[in-house]
């Protein structure tokens, strides 16, 4: 298999699960900073003009959530309510917390006005410490769903690693801090630190 990722984006999450799940994927850098991701040959791979994008024998597949659980089924939890809350940190990580960081640098995609822009990018350190402060109740420590490892401990990670650019203060929140030590110590973590997916 081959993953599409860029440096500092949620594409972090799926390397990161690949190397928990013992998958061999050949990882294939997106130049965003010359706009790779906007060119017809990207657009082959992934349309919408983003990674991470997953290349199988079955097809490619995006979304991180469709990824992770392609990836490495067996870091579901098998009680369907322990599934359904880490699905539920997940989902929240997608549809709120990446969305909130986005409007710091992505702010064209919901308006025009460089005003506009400008407001977006000023509010991200206000709604990125309230997405953190409602992380901090969900973790149960010192992992997303207490001692075992799930998907989501690779997203919030992934997510965890812009906070500082977005100007959150993250001792705030202890355990959080906390979170971020276990998931740093862990060898996919150094794996990905020292292949230099991270910048």
């Amino acid at each position: 298999m081959q993953i599409y990722y860029a440096p500092n984006t949620i594409a972090l999450a799926s390397l990161i699960t690949c190397e928990e799940a013992g998958v061999t994927v050949e990882p294939i850098r997106v130049d965003f900073a010359s706009g790779e991701q906007t060119k017809p040959a990207f657009a082959k791979v992934n349309p919408k003009g983003r990674v991470p994008a997953l290349i199988t024998d079955h097809g490619i597949l995006t979304e991180t959530i469709a990824i992770l659980e392609y990836i490495a089924p067996h870091l579901i939890p098998q009680d369907p309510w322990d599934a359904a809350r880490m699905r539920e940190m997940m989902t929240y990580l997608a549809s709120t917390m990446h969305v909130n960081h986005a409007h710091k640098m992505r702010g064209h995609r919901w308006a025009d006005k460089a005003e506009s822009h400008a407001d977006m990018t000023a509010k991200v350190p206000e709604t990125m410490t309230a997405s953190c402060a409602y992380v901090e109740s969900k973790i149960a420590g010192p992992l997303v769903m207490g001692d075992t490892l799930t998907l989501a401990d690779p997203y919030l990670f992934t997510v965890c690693t812009w906070l500082e650019g977005d100007g959150v203060d993250v001792s705030a929140f202890p355990k959080l801090t906390a979170f971020i030590a276990a998931m740093n110590a862990r060898p996919s973590v150094q794996k990905a630190k020292s292949e230099g997916w991270f910048t």
